[in-house]
Formats: structure tokens, C-alpha cells, sequence
């Protein structure tokens, strides 16, 4: 079963609650997603690290629910 955009931010959100969080459905099926999360969490973390921060708070749906996500993230300035 695919995974709700919805539920894609409340688990971002959870994890870091000062964050900025769009995410876009990119093929309008439910499976594949794009997001852009800005957080103070990011700060002096590589993009790696930021992103694996990202998936750690999507508490292993990546890849079972959650198929594909286009993952941009951000410092805020």
C-alpha cells in the first residue's frame, strides 16, 4: 500500500518539529514523491547527513510503503 503525502510530513514533522516541509506528489500515483525539508536540525550536517536524517524519520517505510522521494533539504538561513 502506498504512503499519503500527508503522512510523509506528519513523520517529518515528529522528527523535526521547527521544519519546513512541502511534499509533492511527482507522479500523481501515490508512490512517488518529491519534499523539501529546511530545519535548524540541518545545521553543520553534509547533505548526506541531512538526508539520512530525513529517512531515519520516515521510521523505515522508505522503500516498503514509500517507493521513490526526490529529497531536497536545507539549513535555514
Amino acid at each position: 500500500m502506498a504512503m499519503a503525502g500527508p503522512d510523509i510530513e506528519r513523520l517529518i514533522k515528529e522528527a523535526f518539529p521547527d521544519a519546513q516541509v512541502i511534499v509533492v506528489d511527482l507522479a500523481g500515483d501515490g508512490d512517488h514523491y518529491g519534499a523539501r525539508v529546511t530545519s535548524a536540525a540541518f545545521v553543520g550536517k553534509s547533505r548526506i547527513q541531512q538526508h539520512q536524517m530525513v529517512y531515519n524519520a520516515l521510521q523505515g517505510h522508505m522503500g516498503g510503503a514509500l517507493h521513490a522521494l526526490a529529497l531536497e533539504t536545507a539549513a535555514p538561513k
